[in-house]
């Protein structure tokens, strides 16, 4: 970071923002950390339609107090069913969302204390997103060169434009184009390259974090395998740090370090990927991984995903997943679980905690 983004201390010391960034590699602290991250939406009818209907306010909670670490140059998958919370997460890690809760620290530096744009900017350039449709993330009245410089030219890492088109003709390599392709616009392009040209444009600014939303979903199955490769091949040449919004337990399974499991707006499982696909515990993850076809046809029972997603806007009281449950007993349905740390695995389940739900060996996804 720049010296001006924070006071310096007296005879030529550091930042505070060098001095937090230490701290936290010499405490061995992870790259990104978050704590009891929440964020609502307001979705209330305006405020004349409540006064002369007496309606309420209501509140949509859409991520709802969850924490989580991720250790330099390793990738930490969110998983969930649709509407659970996961893309609000990459929103608000990445900053487009401000959290009506809880803070995201990215190599110890709070993103919420960072006031002025001159702050900003320099953790902005050390964190970019990849998202989920290759078709509305790229500007159609663009070429490609121009999309992949632009944050280069936003962060003014190079001012000269033969430096910023030789950058672009390198980026373009890196992804699996050619410098050619870089007077193209977008729609001659297919899906999968499309989704090439934005990892370049997010690797242009050189940065160190990752967020994934969804990038292959929209993709076909061969050129899902394509990306996935390249990306893994790209963190192991330039050491990136991931967080993956995914949907897709084969693709976690692959491509993972650690996953998380969410259900409406918080994390219900989470840990290892080999230890939590080997043997899952909360009901939740059991019925995901229940709903992968059984390719090896082991004859295995298999609990299918029962019921519908409850309102989030009036979740059910105590555990949110007790309507859908086939554990679930009075407790469950009265009193909200605490998380705690089984085998390494954290979860949030009074079945476990009390010894009802034991873990089951499973193949692999």
């Amino acid at each position: 970071m720049p010296e001006a983004a924070a006071a310096e201390s007296g005879g030529g010391g550091k930042t505070a923002r060098e001095t937090a960034r230490e701290t936290a590699r010499e405490t061995d602290a992870p790259f990104v950390s978050v704590r009891g991250l929440a964020h609502y939406f307001d979705v209330s009818k305006p405020w004349l339609n409540r006064t002369l209907e007496g309606a309420p306010r209501l509140i949509l909670k859409a991520v709802d107090g969850i924490s989580f670490d991720i250790p330099r140059g390793k990738t930490f998958a969110l998983v969930g069913e649709s509407g659970c919370g996961k893309s609000t997460v990459a929103r608000c890690v990445v900053g487009l969302y401000r959290p009506s809760a809880g803070t995201v620290r990215l190599d110890g530096i709070d993103m919420a204390s960072l006031k002025s744009r001159r702050e900003i900017m320099p953790l902005r350039r050390r964190l970019q997103m990849i998202f989920q449709d290759p078709y509305a993330s790229l500007n159609p009245r663009w070429r490609v060169s121009a999309i992949i410089a632009e944050p280069i030219v936003a962060h003014r890492l190079m001012t000269d434009r033969k430096a910023i088109r030789a950058r672009v003709d390198e980026l373009l390599r890196q992804v699996g184009l050619t410098p050619e392709d870089g007077v193209k616009y977008p729609h001659e392009f297919s899906g999968g390259q499309r989704q090439r040209v934005s990892i370049a444009r997010a690797l242009a600014s050189n940065p160190e974090f990752l967020v994934c939303d969804e990038p292959t979903s929209a993709l076909d199955v061969s050129v899902q395998a394509q990306i996935l490769n390249l990306m893994k091949d790209l963190q192991k040449e330039l050491g990136l740090t991931y967080l993956l919004i995914s949907h897709d337990l084969a693709v976690v399974y692959n491509f993972a370090d650690e996953v998380g499991v969410m259900y409406l707006g918080r994390l219900v499982e989470s840990g290892a990927t080999e230890a939590l696909f080997g043997a899952p515990r909360h009901p939740y993850t059991r019925m995901l991984l229940d709903a992968i076809p059984d390719l090896e046809m082991s004859g295995r029972a298999r609990v299918p995903v029962a019921g519908e997603v409850p309102d989030p806007i009036d979740p059910p009281s105590g555990c949110t997943f007790h309507p859908r449950c086939p554990h679930a007993d009075a407790r469950c349905r009265r009193e909200a679980p605490e998380t705690i740390t089984v085998d390494g695995i954290r979860l949030a389940c009074h079945g476990i905690e009390e010894g009802r739900i034991a873990a089951v060996a499973r193949g692999k996804a």
